[in-house]
Formats: structure tokens, C-alpha cells, sequence
């Protein structure tokens, strides 16, 4: 079972809030605060929808380029015995660093 929908390359998690009975999420990945809620999980889905396309939709009339989710490059720092097992993990799966650590991360990332 999974807590996200995905939409126009735009993913949000879902949560329930019991108090008040309803599903709601928020626009993961991007600065401005894109939320949303409905009473069932079809309601929110077309909620979900209608939020990213009124995102983009606005973001065009005001000028202001859409925030894209990410970009698919990371950099980050490691120490150099993590490195190095990486990358000789990576050579003697006969992989580039990269290919190799997207794979892991995707892997973890579910």
C-alpha cells in the first residue's frame, strides 16, 4: 500500500486527519504550498489533479516557470572509505558509480 499519488511528473503523500474526516495532501518537492482535500480517495485524486494543473496554470499567468519536481542530478558528500567501497562495488557489479548508486537509491527509495 502506498500514501502518494503521482501526477504530470508532481507527487504528494496523502494523509488522513481523523478529527475532521477527510484526506488531504500538499505538492511534495516544490517551495510554494500547493494543498489539497476531499472527503474519499476519488475526490482526492481529482483534487490532487486539479491543484497541479491550477499550479502550473498559475504559475503561467503570473510569468513564474513552474517549479519541477527535481531534476534527477544529486551531489552530496560521503567519506572516502564510503566512496571507495562504492565504487568498487559499482565496478565489480560492472557498473559506473552512477548507474550503480541510482540503482541502490531506488531500491531504498522504494
Amino acid at each position: 500500500m502506498t500514501n502518494v499519488m503521482t501526477y504530470k511528473g508532481y507527487s504528494a503523500r496523502i494523509e488522513y486527519d481523523d478529527e475532521d474526516g477527510i484526506l488531504f495532501g500538499q505538492i511534495a518537492g516544490i517551495r510554494d504550498g500547493v494543498g489539497f482535500h476531499a472527503d474519499s480517495v476519488d475526490e482526492l485524486r481529482t483534487a490532487f489533479r486539479e491543484a497541479v494543473d491550477d499550479y502550473i496554470e498559475t504559475c503561467a499567468k503570473v510569468g513564474k516557470e513552474p517549479q519541477k519536481p527535481y531534476s534527477g542530478k544529486m551531489m552530496f558528500r560521503v567519506s572516502p572509505e564510503v566512496h571507495r567501497r562504492a565504487a568498487q562495488a559499482a565496478e565489480l557489479a560492472g557498473k559506473s558509480l552512477n548507474q550503480w548508486a541510482g540503482e541502490v537509491l531506488a531500491k531504498a527509495a522504494g
